[in-house]
């Protein structure tokens, strides 16, 4: 076989349709647009735009409430990459586990605003962890192998203390 004997399988290339070239193509005179109008012209379409119609995305209530300029970007970790840390020798069992232990072992890729830790998997390893926050079920798997859980983020009991 030669480079000039390659070909595609017939059917794979589909020739484009080349639209605006006259009656016989099917596709002359306006081209697929339809008659005039704004959607007729190039360039010019408003999105949600229903014709001096107030929009849905308008109509409709809004709800909910939105915390972004205050909100923290927690990194989430599970225990079972922490195990894994641990036996690939990354993690050792005496310093404390924070975010930059954890970001120097190769867990995360960068400190956020702290770390959140949760409950997925089996940790086996001895640590004391000093983190943002931590779910249940990962203070108690934590505390079942031997290790702490220190809690870096203002609790609501302490919040209700200051302002009493």
């Amino acid at each position: 076989m030669k480079l000039n004997q390659l070909a595609d399988r017939p059917g794979a290339k589909k020739a484009r349709t080349r639209i605006g070239r006259g009656i016989g193509s099917g596709k002359g005179k306006t081209g697929g647009r339809g008659g005039k109008g704004q959607t007729a012209r190039s360039g010019v379409r408003i999105k949600g735009f229903e014709g001096g119609q107030m929009p849905l995305h308008r109509r409709l209530p809004k709800r909910g409430f939105k915390n972004t300029p205050f909100a923290l970007k927690l990194n989430e970790v599970n225990l079972d990459r922490i195990q894994q840390a641990v036996d690939a020798g990354k993690l050792g069992t005496g310093a404390t586990v924070d975010a930059a232990a954890l970001v120097k072992a190769g867990v995360l890729r960068r400190a956020k605003d702290g770390v959140r830790l949760l409950g997925m998997g089996e940790l086996k390893a001895k640590l004391a962890f000093s983190v943002w926050g931590a779910s249940k079920s990962a203070v108690a798997a934590v505390e079942k192998a031997g290790g702490s859980v220190a809690i870096l983020a203002p609790t609501r009991e302490a919040a209700e203390e200051k302002t009493a």
